[in-house]
């Protein structure tokens, strides 16, 4: 027998992988990008690491989900179903609808998309403070209650057409998760999208370097002259919100509170919470329970954590000075600012 024949299969093979190789498209190179602007009232900062700019596709995405939550937008989803308009939901708006619902039983209220008329009475940073009644209170409260809408075909429904939905609290966050989704759909493994201090990540920043967020120090100060930070976290993959009013306080007594809205009782919190940092499944996730911490105050925002199975920070006032609380899993390489 011809022994050559037995090397024919083996050599077609090595043959077929060469050309396979030499056919084989040569790696992109990859650079960094940094996009940065404002968008829903806040600033965006999203860095990457791809082979072209997706600037163009991440405003895309910015402006179709402003065309379903944003309430000052006057065509969007949200903003007909405020005002009674006959709309059809979409997937944004859903996502939300469910991601609502789910918070506002976990933390029995706390969290709640139907505050927008305590919203609106009280103005924002309590600007409309000394017009607020208690007459006035009630009235808004009996247009409040998450248990009062239910969505149904695409539809939502309502038991009183006055209620009116904001979806400011957990927008960011799930923002962050749209853009984050869109970056991975372009193959993208490296990445931090912030928008307005909600924050996704992946990957790394650097090889063998993470990424490194601040979580803002509470102060007196309304200029954001100081803007200091509290501390800073080390991480890789994660989806991170924060809740609190870092600049502005109102004064009771000598007692420092900040300016968040119960909507179970219609008026400001009297506990001494100031910020709420939390880290969950989603960024809409996280920005939804951050803001139930910090309607509830820092015990009741710890069984909540343990509840919603998420992780949280949280800074509290105590006199003059701040104290930080941590729920027994915060894992996270957390480094208190020097400044």
């Amino acid at each position: 027998m011809n022994t050559r024949l037995w090397l024919i299969p083996g050599v077609t093979l090595l043959v077929i992988i060469l050309l396979l190789l030499v056919r084989r498209p040569v790696g992109k190179e990859l650079h960094d990008f940094h996009n940065e602007g404002h968008v829903f009232g806040t600033y965006y900062s999203i860095r990457y690491l791809a082979d072209r700019d997706l600037e163009p596709e991440i405003l895309q995405a910015f402006q179709a989900f402003d065309a379903s939550l944003s309430m000052f937008n006057p065509a969007s989803v949200i903003s007909a179903v405020n005002q009674n308009r006959d709309t059809l939901t979409n997937a944004y708006f859903e996502q939300m609808f469910h991601e609502a619902m789910q918070v506002s039983r976990l933390s029995h209220g706390a969290f709640d998309i139907t505050v927008a008329p305590l919203v609106n009475l009280w103005g924002f940073g309590f600007k409309h403070r000394e017009d607020v009644t208690d007459a006035k209170v009630d009235s808004a409260r009996a247009l409040i209650g998450y248990q009062r809408v239910r969505l149904e075909n695409h539809h939502v429904l309502k038991d009183d057409p006055r209620i009116m939905l904001d979806a400011s609290a957990v927008a960011k966050g799930q923002a962050c998760d749209v853009i984050a989704a869109l970056l991975h759909e372009q193959g993208v493994e490296h990445y931090l999208v912030d928008i307005g201090g909600e924050v996704v990540t992946r990957g790394e920043r650097s090889p063998g370097e993470p990424w490194r967020i601040g979580i803002t120090r509470p102060e007196d100060d309304p200029d954001g002259t100081n803007d200091r930070l509290q501390a800073i976290v080390s991480v890789r993959n994660i989806c991170m919100a924060t809740s609190g009013n870092y600049r502005n306080f109102y004064y009771e007594g000598h007692q420092r509170r900040s300016h968040t809205i119960d909507p179970r009782t219609g008026y400001p919190v009297r506990h001494s919470l100031l910020s709420a940092t939390v880290v969950a499944s989603s960024c809409m996730r996280a920005d939804a329970l951050a803001t139930a911490s910090m309607v509830l105050g820092v015990d009741s925002a710890m069984l909540l954590m343990k509840e919603a199975d998420a992780k949280g920070y949280f800074i509290v006032a105590e006199g003059d000075s701040l104290r930080v609380v941590t729920t027994k899993n915060w894992d996270l390489t957390t480094q208190n600012a020097s400044n």
